[in-house]
């Protein structure tokens, strides 16, 4: 069976009524298959305009589940969403781009999925619809580990929330790789620093992705950043204890030790970036 709903309320109803996978970029699903058929039920969502766009409320950025990166790369956004859209570009090629969601990208619930870290670092909310009505996860509760989140089979993702309480810090990501462009990242890394008119760090979210079974927030880290002068070297305030959390793995694109060393420098060169970046 395939459904292609025009409102989320109809899709909400097909979901209510039977598990059904859904579809809405497919740059996850379609490779995933191969050259077999997609089969089972399937619920598209490429005809729900009220999926897509990013709307500037009064506490939250909404960013819509079907938005695209292209999309989030393009927009006009607050500097401490810039590294999310440092993220968007890096996520396959601009084909890849043009299709895949937002929402699919957090679904997937890889480890090495590039709009994690940003929006955890952002503390970002996922807001989930069904036909019994709607309730909204911190991100960090919404991926529960590998391929796994929180979405019940009759709940939908309708929209990301940032709030706006931190759209003035600067940000960064950047992204280690076999190669520049098309890699699964070693591991990856997103950093929003907010300083006083002073100049001293009054505010620190920092984000690693790929190095655990789901990206982590280092906070002892942060709060060792909260109070230093916002300048060129803050690496050195990088701690093993600060990196006692992470739980990197061996597979083909790097060993356990390698990304453990990777990681600090990693970090230390994304604080640098961040520091960089404009706050106009």
């Amino acid at each position: 069976m395939y459904l292609r709903p025009r409102t989320v309320d109809e899709a909400c109803e097909a979901l209510a009524a039977e598990p059904m996978r859904i579809l809405a970029g497919g740059t996850d699903i379609f490779p995933a298959l191969g050259d077999r058929p997609l089969t089972g039920a399937v619920l598209d969502l490429s005809a729900i305009d009220g999926l897509s766009g990013i709307e500037f409320g009064a506490d939250v950025i909404r960013i819509g589940a079907r938005t695209t990166w292209s999309a989030i790369a393009g927009a006009a956004l607050p500097p401490a969403l810039h590294a999310l859209q440092q993220a968007a570009r890096e996520v396959g090629a601009i084909q890849i781009q043009n299709a895949g969601t937002i929402a699919g990208n957090l679904c997937n619930a890889s480890p090495a999925a590039d709009g994690v870290p940003p929006l955890l670092a952002l503390d970002a909310r996922v807001e989930l619809r069904s036909a019994k009505g709607g309730r909204e996860l911190t991100l960090g509760d919404f991926i529960t580990g590998y391929r796994r989140t929180a979405r019940r089979p009759d709940e939908l993702v309708s929209a990301i929330l940032v709030p706006r309480s931190i759209e003035t810090g600067r940000s960064a990501f950047l992204k280690l790789g076999a190669r520049k462009y098309l890699v699964i990242s070693i591991a990856m890394v997103a950093v929003i620093i907010a300083c006083d008119d002073e100049g001293i760090i009054s505010q620190a979210r920092i984000a690693v992705g790929a190095c655990s079974e789901i990206a982590r927030r280092l906070t002892g880290l942060e709060a060792t950043l909260i109070g230093a002068k916002a300048e060129p070297g803050l690496g050195v305030l990088i701690r093993p204890e600060h990196l006692a959390g992470l739980a990197p793995i061996d597979d083909v694109r790097a060993s356990a030790e390698y990304r453990r060393d990777a990681v600090k420098t990693l970090i230390a060169r994304t604080l640098d970036a961040a520091l960089q970046q404009s706050v106009s």
